[in-house]
């Protein structure tokens, strides 16, 4: 009890982060290996370490390990922030995890739905895939019905959710990494983005990624990706400011949870 009780102290102190990414799926899991994954997970943990969050990295979760996990964060004190990662293959509302099994956004969301988290910014960035369409960059009235997806537009009080792609739409992943992944990492380690709010730091995101990237190949090519920020901020969030003034670099070695196979294709995919 007094070490439990002691770790609780000990996360209380931190801002956290949370990485979960799936690169390998179970064997007879039709769903291809994502190349570039573990590229993100190392430079995220990189990344977020030096302005000051305490980072875990976890790859290649099962479904319900996946629900079981965010249970157990969502139960952990945090000093002002908590961000979260989902790196898989997905469609809309879920994401997949290592056995294949749909993984509800909602329901993770839900988890941070407490008196714990009430008053703490919960940041989650999803690198997945919203559905089949591509993006040829060109603006239309509508897109998808978005009435389909509203029951996944739900998240707690003073959430924000940034996903890779729009409704119906997909993620790009390269073997070097994927586009929203590494931008934001780009935009974090760039003096004067870590001072931005949050909301700000985001449509920067959303801008580089819409407007820097395209994609590459005989039948990807010229193909674009466009952000999509869902909030239910009330106040204005600092995270990166004060996380780089208060604290300094420390967490989980990434070494030991993270694989360095090398790419065997330089190609885009779809994560």
């Amino acid at each position: 009890m007094l070490q439990g009780r002691r770790q609780m102290e000990q996360d209380g102190k931190w801002n956290r982060a949370l990485v979960v990414s799936v690169a390998e799926f179970d064997p007879g899991v039709k769903l291809g290996r994502r190349p570039g994954a573990q590229r993100d997970a190392k430079r995220l943990h990189r990344t977020l370490s030096k302005l000051g969050f305490k980072v875990e990295l976890h790859t290649d979760l099962r479904g319900e390990e996946i629900y079981q996990l965010f249970l157990t964060e969502s139960r952990r004190p945090v000093k002002d922030c908590f961000l979260a990662v989902l790196s898989s293959h997905g469609d809309e509302g879920f994401v997949f995890g290592a056995d294949g099994e749909r993984v509800r956004l909602s329901r993770v969301f839900s988890c941070f739905n407490n008196e714990l988290m009430e008053k703490k910014a919960k940041v989650f960035l999803v690198q997945a895939c919203r559905g089949p369409d591509l993006d040829d960059g060109v603006e239309v009235d509508s897109a998808v019905d978005v009435s389909d997806f509203s029951q996944d537009l739900w998240v707690p009080v003073d959430t924000a959710v940034m996903y890779a792609a729009a409704p119906g739409y997909g993620a790009f992943m390269h073997p070097l990494g994927s586009v929203f992944l590494q931008t934001f990492c780009s935009l974090l380690e760039t003096e004067g983005n870590r001072e931005l709010e949050l909301t700000r730091l985001m449509t920067r995101l959303s801008h580089s990624v819409a407007y820097t990237f395209q994609a590459k190949g005989r039948s990807l090519g010229g193909k674009k990706e466009m952000p999509c920020l869902v909030t239910s901020l009330t106040r204005e969030v600092f995270p990166f400011a004060e996380a780089r003034k208060e604290g300094g670099a420390a967490g989980l070695s990434a070494t030991s949870l993270v694989g360095s196979q090398a790419a065997r294709k330089r190609t885009p995919s779809i994560s």
